[in-house]
């Protein structure tokens, strides 16, 4: 009988949404003011031994790493306007990313979310 309840109370829930992948191409937003649109791209290959490459804003990814943990999938990767570095963490949210990349040559952090292209 327990089993049979157990079973009635099992129907009733529903599987989560399969979690997307944050592989491919994204435009990110890194607009300061919402009238003027900036949108650069990201594209991102994740490595089953959990290295992540591509590319951010035209330079390649250095470093990259990615990990699933907690509900999450998130990368971090370093790149380099040829002058400094530009460290970069994001983490797929639903259907964009978001993310925040931190140089401090440039004396700046910069919080941004990318979609996929249309």
């Amino acid at each position: 009988m327990f089993a049979a309840l157990g079973l009635v109370a099992l129907a009733g829930l529903q599987e989560p949404p399969p979690v997307q992948s944050i592989d491919g191409a994204w435009s990110v937003d890194l607009a300061t003011d919402p009238a003027q649109p900036y949108r650069q791209p990201m594209n991102l290959t994740l490595l089953p031994d959990g290295v992540v490459t591509g590319d951010f804003y035209n330079s390649q990814i250095q470093a990259g790493r990615w990990k699933r943990q907690h509900g999450r999938l998130c990368v971090s990767f370093r790149t380099s306007d040829g002058v400094g570095p530009y460290h970069t963490a994001a983490c797929l949210a639903g259907d964009h990313v978001e993310g925040q990349t931190w140089a401090e040559h440039r004396n700046f952090v910069f919080i941004w979310r990318a979609d996929r292209p249309a």
